[in-house]
């Protein structure tokens, strides 16, 4: 790591964080959790994974109906 990023971290222009997943990315830089499937498949309301695949569903539909 060059001494002008370690510089820039110290005067806290920006952070550094180690993560596993993306989802702890996801996390990290929204502060709403990722979201994990429940027993039934389905994300809990709120959760950054709820809303995408709500999304998803919306431009499914919208798709599926452009046909008829």
């Amino acid at each position: 790591m060059s001494d002008e990023v370690i510089e820039s971290v110290r005067k806290g222009k920006f952070h550094i964080y180690a993560i596993s997943t993306i989802e702890e990315g996801i996390e990290i830089l929204t502060g709403v959790p990722a979201g994990v499937k429940n027993k039934n498949g389905k994300f809990p309301m709120g959760t950054i994974n709820y809303l995408a695949e709500e999304k998803l569903r919306r431009y499914y539909e919208i798709a599926c109906n452009k046909g008829k």
